[in-house]
């Protein structure tokens, strides 16, 4: 989600009035406790099975050409050893396919017993993305004749790092998933009717924590934090609080600070399938327009458990 998380970013595109903008941030998820691969790649394998996750995002929607996500993560550990693997598909689309980014990763992890309880993982990935820009398709966004040659499969590579350390009841990573700073679009163009503007990915660092508390027999409480750095940009935080009941049903509430409050809902249909659903609503004036009813997001999880193998540790990572 390199040009999603503001609504400038078409704006930028289409407007040709700024010079340079940097600091574009990665991914924006409300249900991260669950697509903890996405931001950390130590993360995979850390289910103790096979685990494939799909997430589909629509922020603002009533918006036209708001931005929509889609992501799909499938990891697992290597049995009898100490590795993990896995793959991840990032989708970004703006503007109903005029800016088109999507994210190709594999990943890697190893994993040491640090205490009888405790693991502690460092992961690696490694891929890269694929750009489309669609300067014809601006036109239904602006009325101003826009010049330039379209972007169209443009490959940048990217590597990514992780430290991951859980037990059954707590967890804290760190991770730098993205550390390749990419610049797109040529801004030695001076015609006053052709696009003048930089844009340059920047690497965004990532603290991700949880600690489960057991209520009683069959209730949990799970408080977690989810902080992004990224030069140029103001800290980001990303704090929840969720209910578990019965290992079946999960309550929450999230906020973002300074942008967004959430609500988040989890049912474990079956040990093998979980589906996660959130919504959140902007607190700022974005947020009070007639044409924003939010945002949606929609996760589903699948795991291959064996009798042999039954998840012990919570579900909510």
């Amino acid at each position: 989600m390199t040009f999603r998380n503001k609504l400038f970013a078409l704006v930028f595109i289409v407007g040709s009035v700024f010079t340079g903008l940097y600091a574009q941030q990665d991914a924006q998820y409300t249900q991260y406790m669950y697509n903890t691969m996405s931001v950390n790649p130590a993360y995979a394998g850390s289910r103790g099975q096979l685990s494939i996750a799909a997430l589909y995002r629509s922020q603002w929607v009533g918006l036209d050409g708001a931005p929509k996500t889609q992501t799909l993560n499938l990891h697992s550990p290597i049995r009898n050893s100490k590795l993990g693997y896995g793959i991840s598909v990032v989708n970004d689309n703006i503007g109903d396919g005029v800016v088109q980014e999507t994210y190709f990763d594999a990943v890697l992890s190893y994993t040491l017993d640090v205490s009888r309880e405790g693991k502690l993982s460092f992961g690696l990935k490694a891929g890269g993305s694929l750009l489309n820009l669609d300067f014809e398709g601006l036109r239904n966004f602006d009325n101003e004749p826009i010049q330039g040659n379209n972007i169209e499969n443009n490959f940048s590579p990217n590597i990514g790092l992780g430290l991951y350390y859980h037990t059954n009841v707590f967890y804290a990573g760190i991770s730098a998933p993205n550390l390749f700073e990419s610049d797109y679009f040529d801004n030695s163009q001076r015609d006053a009717n052709s696009v003048q503007f930089l844009s340059a990915e920047r690497i965004n660092f990532y603290l991700i924590t949880g600690y489960v508390i057991d209520l009683s027999y069959n209730t949990k409480f799970k408080p977690a934090l989810l902080t992004k750095v990224v030069s140029g940009a103001p800290i980001q935080l990303d704090l929840s609080a969720s209910f578990l009941f019965n290992e079946k049903f999960s309550l929450g509430a999230a906020y973002r600070w300074d942008a967004a409050v959430s609500a988040l809902f989890g049912f474990q249909i079956s040990d093998q399938l979980m589906i996660g659903l959130a919504y959140d609503r902007e607190t700022t004036e974005l947020g009070s327009t007639a044409f924003n009813d939010g945002s949606f997001e929609v996760f589903l999880r699948f795991e291959l458990i064996r009798s042999f193998n039954r998840l012990v540790s919570p579900r909510f990572f």
